[in-house]
């Protein structure tokens, strides 16, 4: 039997009684997913096709689920349950439409959605092919200059999400205040925090439920041989400690997994994610295919295509049949329509510890530096409007981003620097971008490496194109039809 009153409300609103109403919960979910497949269904049809819709459309189905999932096991602080409500609901979530109409009016555009800041360099660990290279003397980002960050983007793009990487975000020190300590000032905010974990004590676990706009990103390889492996002996031990004083202090969590061709087939296998998801409590989890950049890099290490393909079909299954929320940076592309990086509209780029403004993390070359910007009077957008950063986002467009649906490239493929790397290479030469590691300026001059993964774009194409062509574009011979 529906009930009239909820029948009324938006699916934003459905989420709040589903969080704030135990009695109302179930009947507030299921009707929010009917009414979210509805709108989502009906998202600019003549730009996405049907199947990036509906796998849309179950992407954000799954996480209204581990709300649900959370929320029945107590396993969320009274504070994390309020923020999470913010964020979907509130700032976090609703666009700003004076500061979005005054960046479409001025631009052309949608401002981004976010920033992925990395404040510190320094780590405990010495991880195998880290994108953060080789530390020899870390450094951190004043803490006032992360802060003008987050009011900036919160000024001029209406912008209440952030990402947080490393180095070892809790490591971070300046000016006598910490990441938490960051947080704590950023109560509007949600922060998506990648970290290695071994710094999440009870006493820090207490802290970030009780701030309650935090979601720690845990790094794992797979089990403990894998894990340990890359990372350390006694790492993944300390990892599932971790998870135990988050889920005693009520702060949900999540998990960062990086797939190599050891073990690509692991990190999508039921055992992996059943023993993460239902096992460990995990809500959600973010998996990066190992980029060869930073520490001691190699294209070895690689995912191969053919286990690019496997990885794809399998995270399919996942997101289908599991009902998860695991997502793959780069097999996901569809989800997000194509790349984001480089600032695009609902997009974000990157800051590193030096300040230096880049396309991506995994793209360790830059032509500006938001403290020299600063300096010099300007601010994000002035970051943003580099020439750089606008060749990228024109080349997102040209391949399909805002295309009609028969002119789309290939977003199961969509990563400049590692699916389409000749593009990459030459703009990167083109506007004299500045490498910002010694293994990105060795990078730079291997012709061996640009070679090596201008093949693997090639392979990876023959074995993704015909399927983005006809199970996503419903395309069947060259001519469009």
């Amino acid at each position: 039997m529906q009930n009239p009153f909820l029948n009324k409300l938006s699916a934003q609103e459905l989420l709040r009684v589903a969080i704030e109403n135990n009695t109302l919960r179930s009947a507030a979910l299921k009707l929010a997913e009917r009414k979210l497949y509805k709108i989502m269904m009906k998202e600019e049809p003549e730009i996405l096709p049907e199947r990036v819709r509906e796998d849309r459309y179950l992407a954000v189905r799954n996480l209204l689920r581990l709300v649900d999932r959370f929320m029945k096991k107590k396993i969320a602080s009274p504070a994390f349950s309020k923020r999470i409500v913010n964020a979907f609901v509130g700032k976090s979530a609703m666009k700003d439409k004076n500061r979005y109409e005054a960046h479409r009016e001025r631009y052309g555009c949608d401002p981004p959605y976010f920033v992925v800041i990395s404040p510190g360099q320094g780590c405990n660990l010495r991880c195998k092919g880290c994108y953060a290279g080789n530390i020899e003397h870390p450094v951190n980002l004043d803490f006032d200059i992360v802060n003008r960050i987050i009011n900036e983007k919160e000024e001029l793009w209406g912008s209440y999400f952030t990402v947080i990487s490393g180095g070892e975000p809790l490591m971070y020190r300046s000016n006598g205040k910490g990441i938490l300590d960051l947080f704590e000032e950023h109560q509007n905010e949600i922060f998506l925090m990648f970290t290695n974990s071994t710094f999440i004590t009870k006493e820090v676990a207490e802290r970030m439920a009780s701030l309650g706009n935090i979601l720690p990103a845990i790094s794992v390889e797979g089990f403990e041989k894998e894990t340990d492996d890359r990372r350390g002996k006694g790492i993944f031990k300390r990892i599932l400690q971790a998870f135990e004083n988050l889920r005693e202090a009520g702060a949900p969590f999540g998990i960062s997994v990086t797939a190599t061709k050891d073990n690509a087939e692991l990190v999508v296998s039921d055992e992996f994610v059943d023993f993460y998801f239902e096992q460990q409590g995990v809500i959600f989890g973010w998996l990066f295919q190992y980029m060869p950049i930073g520490r001691a890099y190699t294209l070895e290490n690689m995912v191969t295509p053919e286990q690019r393909l496997y990885m794809l079909r399998r995270e399919e299954e996942i997101l289908r049949e599991k009902g998860l929320a695991y997502f793959d940076f780069w097999n996901s592309g569809p989800l997000s329509r194509g790349c984001i990086s480089s600032g695009r509209s609902g997009g974000y780029f990157y800051i590193n510890w030096n300040g230096d403004v880049m396309p991506c993390v995994f793209v360790p070359y830059s032509t500006h530096n938001i403290i020299d910007v600063y300096q010099q009077g300007g601010n994000l957008n002035t970051a943003w409007e580099s020439p750089f950063l606008d060749s990228i986002r024109k080349w997102q467009k040209g391949y399909g981003y805002e295309k009609p649906i028969p002119e789309k490239g290939n977003w199961i493929a969509p990563c400049p620097i590692r699916d389409h790397h000749a593009f990459a290479y030459e703009t990167i030469n083109q506007f004299d971008a500045h490498p910002t590691d010694k293994e990105a300026k060795e990078a730079l001059n291997d012709m061996e490496y640009h070679q090596g993964l201008i093949e693997y774009n090639k392979k990876t194409d023959e074995l993704t194109k015909e399927i983005w062509r006809k199970e996503y574009l419903g395309l069947t011979d060259d001519t469009g039809r």
